[in-house]
């Protein structure tokens, strides 16, 4: 692991964003933020991969909308779903948030487009992606996000990082940690610890 902050658990709220004394008087329409475990893969595989990797890490913690954040290690992956491209540096990171679930796509996406992401065909060459795998216990599906991600149990290359980080984490769909669902996973692409 890269960096090591406080653990995050699923079923515990991490922290709440107003705290709340027995001295300080609260009413009961004060809304009380209580923060979201969030699990996101990463991953380059154009341009500088470690950097890019290492900044969109930076930027997703630099403003406090993703704290206590774990990182894995890197992670060197075989392509998979189109082979002619250049490997893949991969890495997961999960952490609290007080974002929903459609907050938190949007601020990955200015993050993709803040370090140069352009847009191409499915599958093909990316300076960076950021995908949600969890989201708290949520599931959702709509036209802009899916939570879990819907393939996530089917590749190594997300699974093994982000086992490094959320083994025993539970996948709210499958009932199955992210450790079975690594040891389970039918992928045979290859997944290597990145060595400079």
């Amino acid at each position: 692991m890269m960096t090591v902050d406080t653990p995050v658990s699923v079923d515990t709220p991490v922290s709440v964003d107003t705290p709340v004394s027995v001295d300080t008087p609260v009413s009961v329409d004060t809304p009380v933020s209580v923060d979201t475990f969030a699990l996101l893969s990463l991953g380059s595989n154009l341009g500088s991969r470690k950097e890019n990797i290492l900044s969109a890490v930076k930027m997703l913690g630099a403003d406090g909308r993703l704290r206590d954040i774990r990182l894995s290690g890197l992670y060197e992956t075989e392509p998979v779903g189109y082979a002619a491209q250049p490997w893949f540096l991969n890495a997961a990171v999960c952490g609290a948030t007080s974002l929903s679930a459609h907050e938190l796509l949007r601020f990955c996406k200015e993050i993709e487009s803040d370090i140069g992401r352009k847009a191409r065909q499915r599958w093909h060459e990316r300076e960076i992606d950021i995908d949600i795998l969890l989201f708290g216990n949520e599931i959702l599906s709509d036209t802009e996000l899916t939570i879990p991600h819907r393939r996530m149990h089917e590749r190594r290359f997300v699974l093994g990082p982000a086992a490094e980080i959320a083994r025993d984490v539970l996948h709210p769909g499958m009932n199955k940690t992210i450790g079975q669902l690594l040891g389970e996973c039918p992928d045979n692409s290859a997944v290597k610890k990145y060595a400079e």
